[in-house]
């Protein structure tokens, strides 16, 4: 959610492409990269639907079924993940919140501290979610090679691109606030930072299947 966006209760959804990219440039806390990487996910997961509407037609139909779902799928991820950018710049926000809090006296530095505490999970969640996104659309988009329409398989491609961007920069973003955490809370993490890898390496191997049905 840009600055402007914020104080008028709407999302990066209403926000024009001109206005997020200035907002993005400007000396301001938010949007950055949890946005980016929630709109990277969103973006693969358009490129996916557009690929399976593309793959309706009547020599298609044996597979109907299954381009019907991932049509369905891929249109509820590119919502989801850009509801995430709207909620990772609300995170951000409380975070900051947080560590502006008074901290005189011994009451106000534990409730200083258990807000902040509070706050950075709720900052690490945020990209968490987004890599589960982002591991949805490379589900979606390696279901979809085989069976897609072979004039837009390029899209996959950067689907899984999108997909692989997404969950790299999510890495990032829970790194830095469960880098501010205690081991225990940060715990909550270690198999989604695991699981970044994973998602990774089959999005670039998905790339690659892409670059191979089109040169051979």
């Amino acid at each position: 959610m840009t600055q402007d966006a914020a104080q008028t209760g709407t999302s990066f959804g209403d926000s024009t492409l001109q206005g997020y990219l200035d907002e993005l440039a400007a000396k301001v806390p938010a949007p950055g990269g949890g946005a980016v990487a929630a709109l990277h996910a969103a973006q693969g997961a358009a490129l996916v639907a557009m690929v399976a509407r593309y793959t309706t037609r009547a020599k298609d139909a044996e597979n109907r079924p299954v381009i019907d779902r991932i049509i369905v799928a891929a249109d509820i991820a590119r919502d989801r993940a850009l509801a995430l950018a709207d909620a990772d710049a609300a995170a951000f926000t409380a975070v900051g919140a947080a560590y502006k809090l008074p901290k005189e006296t011994d009451a106000e530095q534990a409730a200083r501290a258990a807000a902040i505490t509070d706050a950075l999970l709720g900052a690490a969640r945020v990209p968490a979610a987004v890599v589960a996104a982002a591991d949805e659309v490379v589900s979606l988009a390696t279901e979809l090679l085989p069976i897609g329409n072979p004039n837009v398989v390029t899209d996959i491609g950067a689907a899984a691109d999108a997909a692989r961007a997404a969950a790299a920069s999510s890495q990032l973003n829970i790194a830095i606030n469960v880098a501010s955490l205690d081991a225990g809370a940060g715990a909550e993490f270690a198999p989604v930072l695991t699981q970044i890898d994973e998602i990774i390496a089959r999005a670039e191997a998905l790339h690659n299947d892409v670059v191979i049905s089109i040169t051979k």
